[in-house]
């Protein structure tokens, strides 16, 4: 027996690896004592229950008709729990501790038990039943005994061994979300990395970040799951809930069973079992919340893995805030360089083009009735002239637009065409819809009216004496064929070449 026990010894402790020590220890227990059923329960010291149980000796099908996992609150386990003493029992069905039995449970009479410490907090419990060979003995209990605190030893090491490779784990995940996140991602992009690294490093069901709303709520954005995640993608927490109000109080979170907690409301919290839900912020700037849900019946949160994804949280927070200002330092940068451009063209090119024109057309006027080729020949100089600076001008307008992702709707391109003409023009010219235009303007009749209305704006700008500009856009229009159509007019108070006062142009297209 003593080099049966040797060899049990030495094996529990070869494997680093904590879910395969556990099931070497429990395989050897029921092999060295002679037990046909064997099992170890590890028991979670904050909640007082079995949280895992590594079993031998029992098919998948015998596993399956059982059922879930004893809550630990009853029947032997939980006199184990409750009293982490050795125990032996010749017949079970005789001691008044043996209850809640579930149907399926093969029948058992003899029983041996011990616990499992490691250092001096209990780790889990041995449970061994039916020896082959007649009822437990005192030398079977003290075998289980020094194989159980052998047992606790390598446990030790292999927790040990665990936590920092997890732990390195989630340092790595920190150090590439911030590397991702610095590289120029857009900031829904910026938002998945964060849900997506998250839930693969906690091994959650779902990965979702939730950013506060206007009316004091909080919105899922982004979320990564295994399944489709559309149907967490706008999920709302009410304001006023005792969650959110940790949350937005910078609080994490930790729920042992989403489905019935009653501070979960979400529609979608049926799901889910245990979650974490982490505060983003960084310096005192709360950016969002990042959970973590696992499936329902899934295992519980440990303290290691509320510390390492608090700290994770703490990380990605910072690097989001880094990025989003990295964003803006570049954008800043752009658009310096852009209104450098746009004045460089306005107070050279244009006015040098300008005063190339008054000269070619002093000229003409001098050279008049001197020849009609000549005078011809000047006029187009001049025309030429003038459409340039036209384009040169609508460029400048360009230029002067904040270098940021073009309005998708007809109406954004419109208003953002005069709100960059108000840069140069010095005022915000006025403009007004009639008809659904988004609906009703389509290419490429929008793109020729939003030309139009480039130059128009460019003409107007040319003008002295400008000091309002009306932009009107009716998309309420019949044409002479009686189809729909749009009609552009630009109007201005500036003067005219021939002295007059306001120009308006026209245009109508199908």
């Amino acid at each position: 027996m003593l080099p049966m026990l040797l060899e049990a010894v030495l094996s529990v402790g070869t494997d680093l690896e904590l879910r395969a020590t556990l099931q070497h220890i429990v395989d050897w227990a029921t092999r060295l004592i002679g037990a046909r059923y064997g099992a170890l329960g590890v028991v979670d010291p904050e909640r007082g229950r079995i949280t895992e149980l590594f079993t031998t000796g029992l098919t998948d099908e015998e596993r399956e008709r059982i059922g879930p996992l004893p809550d630990g609150h009853s029947g032997l386990i939980g006199a184990l729990i409750e009293d982490p003493r050795p125990l032996r029992i010749d017949d079970l069905t005789a001691d008044p501790r043996s209850c809640g039995v579930p149907e399926g449970h093969p029948e058992m009479h003899s029983f041996l038990g011990a616990p499992i410490r490691v250092h001096t907090e209990v780790f889990g419990n041995l449970y061994l039943t039916e020896k082959r060979s007649g009822p437990f003995t005192d030398d079977d209990l003290a075998l289980l005994r020094v194989l159980a605190s052998q047992a606790g030893i390598a446990i030790g090491n292999a927790r040990l061994y665990e936590a920092a490779r997890q732990r390195e784990r989630w340092i790595e995940g920190a150090a590439a979300v911030t590397t991702a996140l610095l590289t120029g991602e857009t900031a829904a992009d910026a938002l998945m990395t964060v849900a997506e690294r998250a839930r693969i490093l906690a091994d959650a069901s779902a990965g979702v970040v939730l950013q506060p709303t206007e009316d004091g709520g909080m919105e899922v954005v982004a979320a990564s799951t295994l399944d489709d995640p559309g149907d967490l993608i706008g999920t709302t927490i009410e304001p006023g809930s005792d969650v959110l109000v940790q949350l937005l109080g910078g609080e994490p979170v930790f729920i042992e069973d989403s489905a019935t907690d009653p501070r979960m409301t979400t529609h979608v919290r049926h799901r889910f079992g245990p979650s974490m839900m982490l505060p983003l912020q960084s310096g005192g700037r709360l950016i969002g919340t990042l959970a973590l849900p696992r499936r329902r019946g899934g295992r519980p949160y440990t303290a290691v893995d509320r510390l390492l994804a608090s700290q994770f949280a703490s990380q990605a927070a910072l690097a989001l805030v880094l990025a989003d200002a990295q964003h803006n330092r570049e954008q800043l940068a752009v658009y310096e360089d852009r209104d450098r451009i746009a004045r460089d063209l306005h107070d050279l090119v244009v006015q040098r083009l300008f005063a190339t024109e008054m000269m070619l057309e002093s000229t003409r006027r001098r050279a008049a009735g001197v020849g009609s080729g000549e005078d011809e020949l000047l006029g187009r100089a001049v025309d030429e002239l003038d459409s340039t600076i036209q384009e040169v001008r609508t460029a400048i307008f360009a230029l002067q637009q904040p270098p940021a992702e073009a309005p998708t709707s007809f109406r954004g391109r419109v208003l953002r065409e005069t709100g960059g003409a108000a840069v140069l023009l010095g005022f915000q010219p006025s403009v007004h819809f009639t008809g659904a235009v988004d609906a009703l303007v389509q290419e490429p009749h929008a793109d020729q009216l939003l030309a139009t209305l480039r130059g128009a704006l460019a003409a107007a700008h040319r003008r002295a004496g400008v000091t309002a500009i009306d932009v009107e856009v009716d998309a309420t229009v019949t044409l002479p064929d009686g189809g729909p159509g749009v009609r552009l007019t630009v109007t201005d108070n500036g003067v005219r070449d021939d002295g007059g006062a306001g120009t308006t142009t026209t245009w109508t297209g199908g």
